[in-house]
């Protein structure tokens, strides 16, 4: 196994269910953890090669897509850009951000949506941001604190995928934010609308003050697609829309 960032050491600790494996698959900057009924890393390893070429060769035309903090406006002939880019686009408007806001998630459910069909169990996890086919009900960790191991978990039945479940914070890896929020996890259809709306969220995160703000903009965007949110600063917790819990035992996601 390659793991080019220590912190995604958690992956370590997970157990694949029966009948599942876990692989990884690296190319360029997404770093993906996967698990599916079978071992599809070559097969994963070509597709994410075309998905991020398609994206650097957008971004070689259009510079401004990968530093810009808001909106872009829209392009002649953006329509005939590719799948991830126009999804990124489409997030980065509804949740006014950047577009690369929605880059993580984006990458998870291209994945996920191409293989499916050949794993109809496939949990592409893409730097924290998850999108998910399953037969089975899932536990998905909140890892507010990494070095201190997740106690809190949510609950994904089937009958809810396929599901995205994006991240950020202004504590924890790479995410851009500009709130204070340990964890920002939201719950949507779309994984690229799923990480936007992260990133929207968890900048308003700036303090434990901030969590009714926090949840009553979530609420607003339920129109636009967003089914729940998880938000956690300094210790203190706020849960808005359809987010189940659960409470983890050691050994557990």
């Amino acid at each position: 196994m390659i793991h080019t960032d220590p912190n995604r050491a958690y992956r370590q600790a997970l157990r694949p269910a029966p009948g599942e494996t876990f692989f990884q698959v690296v190319a360029g900057e997404s770093d993906l953890r996967i698990t599916a009924r079978k071992n599809l890393s070559d097969e994963v390893g070509a597709y994410l090669t075309e998905v991020r070429a398609g994206l650097t060769n957008h971004i070689l035309l259009h510079p401004e897509f990968r530093h810009s903090l808001t909106p872009l406006p829209l392009q002649p002939g953006e329509e005939s850009a590719p799948p991830v880019v126009r999804a990124m686009l489409d997030a980065s408007r509804l949740c006014q951000v950047g577009p690369m806001a929605a880059v993580a998630g984006a990458v998870a459910q291209a994945v996920a949506d191409y293989f499916a069909p050949l794993s109809p169990d496939i949990l592409v996890e893409n730097g924290g941001d998850i999108y998910i086919h399953t037969t089975r009900p899932r536990l998905v960790a909140l890892l507010a604190k990494p070095v201190q191991g997740a106690r809190l978990a949510l609950r994904v039945e089937p009958q809810e995928s396929p599901l995205a479940l994006c991240g950020s914070s202004a504590t924890i890896g790479h995410s851009l934010s500009f709130g204070a929020a340990d964890l920002v996890t939201v719950k949507a259809r779309s994984g690229a609308l799923a990480d936007a709306a992260a990133t929207t969220l968890g900048n308003l995160a700036r303090s434990p003050e901030h969590l009714p703000l926090v949840l009553e903009r979530a609420q607003e965007m339920a129109a636009v697609g967003v089914l729940g949110v998880f938000v956690q600063v300094e210790g203190q917790v706020g849960v808005w829309g359809d987010m189940e819990l659960a409470v983890l035992e050691d050994g557990q996601g």
